[in-house]
């Protein structure tokens, strides 16, 4: 059943896979004080090379999106210079990466950016305190103009632009897991009552608006954007916010992506409000390719793909643990348990 996982998959007429694992993107905090990737990066990386594609962990846009200590940049150019050790290395090996871009939105915090202000839809604050640093508490954030929307949208243009000029294959938008464009996307975050809010049409928009300017900077093929229509990370849920992934997920299809990728624990959790699985909710709206995550062993994740509830399989702690991970599965050699302790070091 596994041998699914290991046979070719054409993202588009650019860009082959040499297989249907992903190795999904996976926030380590282990760049140096100025967020440029290290020489240590490059060897994580490339040592996870003969995944199909490789999703980098999360990279800011810019200084102002940062929530977590050491996280990478792709806005200055010794982090492009960074990156591009990394893309090298990568390609070397023969493998691919996408690099996934990133503003935390309302759980970002001004200690990172000596700033005053954090920008997010409306002024709904995170409770809590930034992980790793516990001594920072989340501040109220302010409200992003129409104005500042649109900056917003040209630096992550500029952020993919950065990303092609470092190498990178392509590009993941983070649109998941509670951060800046997911904010958008749900009423709990999203108060707003212009043309970013209230509605599922206006929901969507900042979304969408990202989307399509990083698609007429680097092309729709290179493309690729991360959702999580379930998942509820420092935010409430709300029935109304079916209705907005409802609009979204037609709208994306028609922008012939290079794929659609859901972030969250998928193969462990159910929705009422989606009426199931998130990958059953996003296949039934979504038919272009689909990438599925979340607990899924080589095993679950080929039987997965077999019933068509999506395209390709990300694997996460798994290659954390196992850098090895493709050909361990291939000749049926038992995984190293993944744990806490491995989040200290790359290797």
């Amino acid at each position: 059943m596994t041998d699914i996982l290991f046979q070719p998959y054409q993202l588009n007429s650019a860009i082959s896979l040499q297989n249907r694992v992903l190795m999904a993107p996976l926030t380590r905090c282990m760049a140096d004080d100025d967020l440029v990737p290290t020489e240590e990066m490059a060897t994580y990386y490339a040592r996870r090379a003969d995944t199909g594609l490789i999703i980098s962990e999360a990279t800011i846009i810019r200084p102002d999106a940062q929530g977590y200590p050491n996280t990478p940049g792709l806005f200055t150019d010794e982090q492009i210079a960074g990156w591009r050790k990394v893309t090298d290395a990568v390609h070397q090996k023969g493998g691919k990466i996408f690099a996934q871009l990133w503003h935390t939105g309302r759980v970002a915090h001004p200690f990172f950016f000596s700033g005053e202000n954090v920008i997010a839809p409306s002024a709904e604050a995170v409770e809590g305190t930034v992980p790793r640093m516990r001594e920072l508490t989340y501040i109220t954030p302010t409200p992003a103009t129409v104005a500042q929307i649109e900056e917003l949208i040209h630096d992550y243009a500029q952020a993919a632009s950065n990303a092609m000029e470092a190498g990178f294959d392509g590009v993941e938008i983070h649109g998941a897991n509670g951060y800046l464009i997911d904010q958008f996307l749900h009423h709990d975050s999203n108060k707003r009552v212009d043309q970013y809010g209230e509605t599922p049409e206006n929901m969507s928009r900042f979304a969408l608006e990202v989307v399509d300017a990083i698609a007429d900077q680097i092309g729709s093929h290179r493309t690729a954007l991360r959702l999580s229509p379930g998942a509820y990370f420092n935010m409430q849920s709300d029935p109304r916010d079916k209705d907005v992934f409802d609009y979204l997920l037609p709208e994306l299809e028609k922008r012939d992506l290079a794929f659609l990728h859901i972030g969250i624990f998928d193969d462990q959790m159910t929705f009422d409000h989606l009426g199931g699985r998130a990958s059953d909710y996003v296949r039934s709206r979504y038919n272009s390719t689909l990438v599925g995550v979340g607990g899924f062993t080589p095993q679950t994740g080929a039987e997965a793909i077999q019933a068509d509830r999506f395209d390709l399989l990300a694997i996460g702690r798994p290659l954390i643990a196992n850098p090895d991970y493709i050909e361990r599965v291939k000749n049926h050699q038992p995984l190293v348990e993944y744990s806490e302790e491995m989040l200290t070091s790359l290797v």
